[in-house]
Formats: structure tokens, sequence, C-alpha cells
């Protein structure tokens, strides 16, 4: 039996998160269907992260394991024809013995996307979120800034899934603007529960001088949630990149 890494993408719109549930439609419900029909098996598959309803994916990996002798480059092609339009498996491959989508993750990117406009742009609906009130872009800067290091982030975390530790390590925090679109991307070794989502909230409020950048380190020694940002809407995130060791990183390489 072999096991099988995969490289999707998913707009989340529809979905009530990743994660298989009792009452709503998932994402992976939705390819554990489409695998088992086509590998002709009980398919159950791992995904590297837990997303939330109504948020998307630009990068997913998700693992499993079967005795398919489909070829892997035909794979894809197999279940996307199964699956809706709003899911699409892009590579797949054998992957080494031991590998599973979220333990041998390396680190992950979000990304979270505002349109900072008091005109909404409907082709954008359900895939940013709807800003109007003016956003600083320095103040955002500084403040995604003062996020990189390691940390104890429970201050940005909601209460849900129970973790060993609250510490984590942010690679990079930044904060980009073009035309009314704010791109805020946050790379880390791990997440903590609507992590990503406080810290945008929180990159908001220093926007507006509800908190002052220079004040964040301090904050998270706190630890206290009620002192940071809010938590954002879901539907401007998306998991963007994601690391993993070799053979299987060779899935993720874009000529981009």
């Amino acid at each position: 039996m072999n096991t099988i890494a995969l490289r999707l993408r998913y707009d989340g719109s529809r979905y009530h998160g990743w994660q298989v549930q009792k009452n709503d439609i998932t994402v992976a419900e939705t390819v554990e269907r489409a695998l088992s029909t086509v590998c002709g098996e009980p398919i159950k598959v791992v995904g590297c992260g837990r997303t939330d309803a109504g948020v998307h994916a630009n990068r997913y990996c998700a693992s499993f394991k079967s005795n398919t002798r489909i070829p892997m480059d035909r794979l894809p092609l197999a279940v996307n024809s199964r699956l809706p339009d709003d899911i699409a498996v892009e590579r797949a491959m054998i992957a080494p013995d031991g590998f599973n989508a979220i333990g041998s993750c390396i680190k992950k990117e979000y990304i979270y996307k505002i349109y900072n406009s008091n005109i909404r742009d409907p082709f954008l609906e359900h895939r940013v979120c709807f800003y109007p009130q003016h956003l600083d872009m320095d103040l955002m800067q500084r403040a995604a800034k003062a996020f990189e290091g390691t940390h104890d982030f429970r201050a940005v975390r909601s209460v849900g899934t129970e973790t060993k530790t609250t510490v984590r390590t942010i690679f990079h925090c930044t904060a980009e603007k073009q035309n009314n679109l704010i791109t805020i991307a946050v790379c880390a070794d791990g997440f903590l529960y609507n992590m990503c989502r406080a810290i945008v909230g929180t990159l908001v409020y220093a926007s507006y001088g509800k908190l002052q950048p220079e004040e964040i380190p301090h904050l998270l020694e706190l630890g206290d949630r009620r002192l940071t940002g809010p938590t954002m809407p879901p539907q401007g995130l998306y998991l963007n990149r994601i690391w993993y060791p070799d053979p299987v990183s060779m899935l993720f390489e874009d000529n981009e």
C-alpha cells in the first residue's frame, strides 16, 4: 500500500471548513468521496491543516494510503472528474513511507485579503474582506513586523483545539497594498486556532490608533485575548504556501 500526496486548491465559500463533520459539507469529505470512487476502495485523507468555514486554499496538501494502480500523472484528472468545480487536484505523487500531510509540514504561509474601499466589488464577494474605513499602511506594516519571531501567541488565538504549547515562530509577517487591495502574509511553523485572523484584526486596530505597533510584544507577553484585535471574517483568508522535505517539496515548486 502506497502513501500518496496530493496538491490541491479550493474555494472554501460553500464548505464548512476542511475537517470532516457529521452534519455539514466539508472539503475533506468531498475529496474522500471522489478518491474512494476513483481508487475503488474506502479512502481517508489527512490534511495539512484545518481551514475553517469559508477559508480558501491556493495550495493545500492531503495524504492518504491506497492500493490504486492509477499512474500519478493521471490521478488528478481522474479525481477532478468526480469533484465539484470549486475543488481541484493539481498534482499527485507517491510519498515516502511515514509521510503525513500535517506531521511532515515544515511551515505554512497564510495570506489575508482586505478590499479597502467604501464601494464593494461584486466579483470579489466571498474572496476578500470588504473594509470601508481607511487603513494606515505604515502603521499596519510596523504592527506586522512586531509579530515576527518566536513568541507565545495565546493572545491571538480563539478557544478551540487544545495544543501542547502556544509558542510558535513567525518567519515573516508583512502588509502590502496595491490599489484598493491590502494583502497581509504570515508565514510560521504552525498556527493556533484563528491565529492569523486575530493577527490581521490587531493590525487593523493598530492602523487607526486603537493600539500602538510597539505595544504588540508586551500584549503577547500578557497573553490576554481581550487586549488584541478582533478575529477577522473568514472569507479573506487563504492558505497560500506550504513547505515539505524532499521529495514531496517538488509538488509545491512553481515556475513563477
